[in-house]
C-alpha cells in the first residue's frame, strides 16, 4: 500500500509538473487565463486518468482507464475551482510565474495530478479482473501425462461412460 502511494504520488507530480511547464514555456503564460485553468484542469484529469492505477496500455484495463479518465476531467475541473475560489495562497516562483496558488499552472496542475493519481493508484488492488485461460472438460493434465494419476484417470474415465450413457439414454 506504501508501495502503491509513493508510485501515485510520484506519477501525479510528474504529470502535472510537465503539464504546467508546457503552459508555462510552451504557451508563454505562467499566470492562468482562467478560461485555460479550467481547461488544463480537464487535460490534467483525463491524462491522470489513463496513466495512474491500471494504466490504458495494460491487458483488460481499457475500459476502467476510460472510466477514471472521463472521472479524473471532471474530479480536476471541481478541484480546479476549489484551489481558485478558497486556497488564495500567493507564491512567488520566479520566472515560473507571481500570484496565487490557483493562478500559477506550475502550482495547480501538480496539485490536482497528484491528488487523482494517488487517489487512483491506492485504489488499484494489483489484480486482474481477467478469469484466465479457460480449461476444456477432459482436457489433458501435466499429471496425467507424467503417469502419476492412475487413479484419477480411472475416475475420469468413469464419469465419461456415465455422459455418454446419459446421452445415449436421451437420444432413445
Amino acid at each position: 500500500m506504501v508501495k502503491r502511494a509513493l508510485v501515485g504520488l510520484l506519477k501525479g507530480a510528474i504529470i502535472g509538473a510537465i503539464l504546467g511547464l508546457v503552459i508555462v514555456y510552451g504557451l508563454g503564460m505562467p499566470v492562468f487565463a482562467a478560461w485555460l485553468a479550467y481547461l488544463a484542469a480537464v487535460v490534467t484529469g483525463a491524462l491522470t486518468g489513463l496513466v495512474a492505477g491500471r494504466a490504458i496500455w495494460e491487458k483488460g484495463a481499457r475500459i476502467e482507464a476510460g472510466l477514471k479518465a472521463a472521472a479524473g476531467a471532471v474530479v480536476a475541473a471541481g478541484a480546479m475551482f476549489a484551489i481558485r475560489k478558497w486556497l488564495n495562497v500567493p507564491a512567488d516562483l520566479g520566472a515560473l510565474g507571481r500570484g496565487v496558488i490557483g493562478d500559477l499552472p506550475i502550482a495547480s496542475l501538480p496539485l490536482i495530478a497528484t491528488g487523482l493519481a494517488l487517489f487512483f493508484e491506492i485504489d488499484n488492488t494489483g489484480e486482474s479482473n481477467d478469469p484466465g485461460p479457460k480449461k476444456r472438460v477432459g482436457a489433458e493434465s501435466p499429471v496425467r501425462l507424467a503417469g502419476n494419476g492412475a487413479a484419477e484417470e480411472e475416475e475420469i474415465g468413469e464419469a465419461a461412460d456415465d455422459v455418454a450413457r446419459s446421452e445415449e439414454a436421451r437420444r432413445h
